[in-house]
């Protein structure tokens, strides 16, 4: 079971891109030179599910073995990468945790940030580590009992998230998380046989972080 990041994010109004308030990651289990394109996956996988999660939704985007599970909370939006092993549950406790511990140290000063914020947070970094586990998580879930009643609404691809008429590759094309190495990368990756294997669900378009994952495993 792996937690790869966990990022804090301000949704914007009028379809503008959700702003990153805090980023703890954890990409020491990728190859040395590929973690900085990992690294950039993130942020771009994170604003493009964080601005298609509405206010009062929990939502899971799955592929593969892997996880990106989002939570917004009137505007503010907790991202969470996991692997498939985690417990859904736990993992929605954690982003519930994490939320709750955002409000409680910054409480609305977020509703100002203008640009992306690269301070650290201790307590994220602190969390990505502990909660590994997700029995330490299942100590939260206990507490919140609210999510027992809470509908997860699970997507199968990144795709599904999509407004219709949206397409992966063009967001990719458009993106300023991305630099030019990771956007080469994902079109030679696509080129390659291993993009067969999301083809038939995703129309060969869902190419990024969590297929990008096993790539290089």
């Amino acid at each position: 079971m792996k937690i790869t990041a966990l990022l804090v994010l301000k949704c914007m109004p009028e379809g503008a891109d959700p702003i990153i308030l805090a980023n703890a990651c954890d990409v020491s289990h990728f190859g040395f030179f590929q973690r900085s394109s990992v690294r950039e996956f993130i942020v771009f996988v994170s604003r493009t599910v964080a601005k298609r999660t509405p206010p009062g939704q929990r939502q899971s985007v799955q592929h593969e073995e892997y996880k990106v599970h989002s939570y917004n909370r009137n505007g503010l939006c907790v991202i969470g990468f996991m692997d498939d092993h985690y417990p859904v549950r736990s993992a929605f406790s954690l982003l519930n945790q994490v939320i709750d511990e955002y409000q409680k140290n910054f409480r609305e000063s977020w509703r100002t940030a203008q640009a992306d914020s690269t301070e650290p947070w201790p307590y994220l970094d602190n969390a990505l580590t502990k909660y590994q586990d997700p029995a330490e998580a299942d100590k939260l879930l206990k507490i919140q009992r609210e999510l027992d009643e809470t509908k997860i609404i699970l997507h199968q691809t990144i795709d599904s998230v999509l407004a219709r008429g949206e397409k992966l590759d063009s967001l990719v094309e458009k993106s300023s998380d991305l630099s030019a190495a990771s956007q080469y990368t994902v079109n030679l990756v696509e080129k390659n046989s291993y993009a067969a294997m999301v083809a038939s669900e995703a129309g060969g378009n869902c190419y990024l972080f969590i297929w990008f994952i096993p790539y290089y495993l």
